[in-house]
């Protein structure tokens, strides 16, 4: 494909946050290259289909991207953007990562009905929801006694179950509640008690391999840090052979040309972890990653997964 494009055909998935983070990067796109025009592709995935069990048992989060990354390699889309955590590690054969967006707060946050300001505040055997083996084992190592509720769908179906009391409580992630204007009363859970999924708060631009001319238009979307972060975070997870539906969490932070990564492999009910942590240079982001995992297998992160 040459210079002559003109319409750049970008995937989303069709649930609110993803639409509004599709639009901000079409927005972006847009005031780069006001030549060309962006068309949105609302797609449907098994994902969205799926509400009825736990992603790990549905299939993981490769459940949102397969139909999107078959519409790539097909040629029916160009560009798809996603939540960088639901993104498998391995790639579909063909597919590349283009630059990493700045990235937005990549903590939880616990938010509830009550306006509790720390999980010491819940009461004995609370209910809270979230699908999510990481947050469900760090919640548990914090709180053995709280009864965690396997909660899906898109933010709005979480809220609503929290308003009509069938939890008390639910962790969310940061980012996608300040993209989507919530102000709702709760705390954020901060590291290092609290540690987030591999790629949280960044959003992740796929497309073909062999497109070097889009990949060249996706360049002033980049952002240094979020890039390096990601890429720490995501050879970590590929080294230690996990996915999502493995309690593994991190968090990689740049600070001028450093780059500290702080890892935690941890049981399915809390009661054992290993945590990690290594600081190295920006350039060498994904052997950062590669060598804390090497650490954490060496002392047994295996028999936590």
């Amino acid at each position: 494909m040459g210079g002559e494009r003109r319409v750049v055909r970008v995937g989303t998935r069709k649930s609110p946050l993803a639409l509004w983070q599709t639009r901000w990067v079409i927005a972006r796109l847009q005031e780069a290259w006001p030549g060309l025009h962006f068309e949105e592709v609302p797609m449907v995935t098994q994902g969205d289909l799926v509400l009825d069990r736990p992603l790990d048992q549905a299939g993981g989060r490769g459940l949102f991207v397969a139909e999107m990354e078959e519409a790539l390699l097909a040629g029916r889309i160009d560009l798809a953007v996603h939540s960088m955590k639901d993104l498998p590690i391995e790639l579909a054969p063909g597919l590349v990562l283009g630059p990493v967006p700045p990235r937005a707060d990549p903590r939880d946050l616990f938010v509830s009905r009550q306006g509790w300001q720390s999980l010491a505040q819940l009461p004995p055997k609370a209910r809270v929801g979230t699908s999510s083996p990481r947050r469900r084992a760090q919640l548990l190592a914090q709180r053995p006694d709280l009864e965690i509720v396997p909660v899906r769908g898109n933010l709005g179906t979480r809220l609503r179950k929290l308003e009509e009391g069938q939890v008390d409580g639910l962790v969310l992630a940061a980012a996608g509640l300040a993209r989507m204007g919530y102000e709702l009363a709760g705390f954020p859970l901060e590291p290092p008690l609290f540690l987030p999924a591999v790629g949280q708060g960044a959003l992740a631009l796929e497309l073909r391999a062999d497109d070097p001319w889009l990949r060249e238009r996706l360049a002033p979307l980049g952002d240094p840090a979020a890039t390096a972060e990601v890429a720490a975070e995501r050879a970590l997870l590929r080294h230690l052979g996990g996915g999502c539906h493995l309690p593994i969490a991190a968090w990689a932070r740049a600070s001028g040309d450093r780059l500290t990564l702080q890892a935690r492999v941890i049981s399915p009910d809390g009661a054992r972890h290993l945590d990690g942590q290594l600081t190295g240079p920006l350039s060498e982001a994904a052997s950062l990653g590669e060598r804390l995992a090497g650490e954490l297998l060496a002392r047994g992160a295996r028999d936590l997964l």
